[in-house]
């Protein structure tokens, strides 16, 4: 493991996204990450940013927004979030993240057999895996 000071480091996954309020009720109202910050663009080369995850947790999520945005999301069948379970998807879950706005989509074989998929708002796949970390290849 890369240490730091004796401290192992933290990871930011970074996106761009069309609609910050859009993306927070699926990340947070539907999946439960907590809004760790957010900003508005004050000045030029700025944008608008959200930041989401658990406290505890050694990432978060950053969504960039705002009329200065200059990278349109462009996500792939690939570009992938997986949340390892270890356990069967609740599908109340399920369902809240399609009240939030995320739409169940496919996975492909791998991942409809180990899981749920979900499309975010910006279309940047949220996967609900069944299986444990210690098992995932």
């Amino acid at each position: 493991m890369v240490t730091l000071s004796g401290a192992a480091p933290h990871i930011r996954i970074a996106r761009p996204s069309r609609d910050l309020a859009a993306a927070e009720r699926f990340w947070s109202d539907g999946l439960g990450l907590d809004v760790l910050f957010r900003a508005s663009a004050d000045g030029p080369g700025e944008h608008d940013l959200l930041m989401l995850g658990w406290r505890d947790a050694g990432w978060h999520l950053e969504l960039v927004g705002g009329r200065q945005l200059t990278a349109e999301p462009s996500p792939t069948a690939e570009d992938l979030l997986v949340v390892y379970l270890d356990a069967p998807v609740d599908g109340q879950l399920v369902a809240r993240l399609e009240r939030a706005g995320g739409t169940l989509v496919s996975g492909g074989p791998y991942w409809d057999r180990w899981g749920v998929t979900l499309a975010d708002p910006d279309g940047y796949r949220l996967v609900l895996s069944t299986r444990g970390w210690t098992n995932a290849p």
